[in-house]
């Protein structure tokens, strides 16, 4: 499937209805219909929630639907609808469609969590990884977009969370995501979406990218080569892992 034809499940902004392409899977084509939106009570529904489609094509996110969630921190509702409400709000920063399938499959560990343990997902992200895969493979998304799907499932949590991490955890943090495929960049956007919930307010706690930008462009292997006549190797990755963790101290502390 090229980037083209991907199955664009998310809303557009302002925009009441959506067309879904032709596209392959399983060496089978077909289209999906045009899915209409509608308000209700201010809450958007979609037909889509409503048929078969999801729950043969497109399992996943099928079975998102019921997956409850804490009230207190997703008010929107099922593990569903703040996937579609997290696409909702991916719109307003990106229109880049590797990034919207990040944000898409970002939940998927969540329908695979008992029931029993409802609302909580513990585990979720690390389940997801296996279930991006299959989901990658079968609609023919490009290895690239896999990826970055991947890296959204594990570390979107833990962006989350940032602004409580200790430094070195900041360092392994930053460091871990800049060499993924979906980057900085583009995982704040999916924490982003992730936390705007319904007010569509960033909270700056959650904006690692800055921090993250700043440490390893100021702290990086020329300057710290220099600094300490440490040539290429391993000790000179040790000396910047260390030299950013105690610039992320010192940046904390101001």
């Amino acid at each position: 499937m090229t980037q083209e034809q991907f199955l664009k499940l998310f809303p557009r902004s302002k925009i009441i209805g959506k067309a879904f392409p032709v596209f392959k899977l399983d060496g089978r084509e077909f289209a999906l219909a045009r899915i209409e939106k509608k308000v209700d009570k201010g809450h958007k529904g979609d037909v889509l929630r409503k048929s078969q489609v999801l729950q043969v094509h497109f399992k996943p996110v099928y079975d998102l639907i019921g997956a409850l969630q804490p009230e207190k921190y997703h008010p929107e509702g099922d593990a569903y609808n703040h996937t579609m409400l997290c696409l909702d709000n991916s719109v307003l920063f990106t229109q880049e469609l590797e990034v919207h399938y990040s944000i898409l499959v970002h939940d998927f560990g969540k329908g695979t969590t008992p029931k029993e343990e409802y609302p909580h997902h513990y585990g979720h992200e690390a389940r997801g990884v296996d279930i991006v895969k299959k989901f990658s493979k079968d609609i023919g998304v490009p290895k690239a977009w896999e990826k970055g799907g991947i890296t959204s499932c594990l570390e979107h949590m833990r962006g989350g969370i940032f602004y409580k991490m200790k430094p070195s955890k900041k360092v392994d943090f930053i460091e871990r995501v800049d060499k993924s495929y979906l980057g900085l960049h583009g995982l704040q956007i999916v924490v982003n979406c992730d936390k705007m919930r319904n007010n569509l307010i960033q909270d700056e706690r959650y904006q690692f990218e800055k921090v993250g930008i700043m440490c390893l462009e100021q702290v990086n292997a020329n300057k710290v080569s220099k600094k300490y006549g440490i040539k290429e190797g391993i000790a000179l990755g040790n000396k910047i892992h260390e030299e950013r963790i105690n610039w992320i101290k010192d940046f904390f502390i101001q």
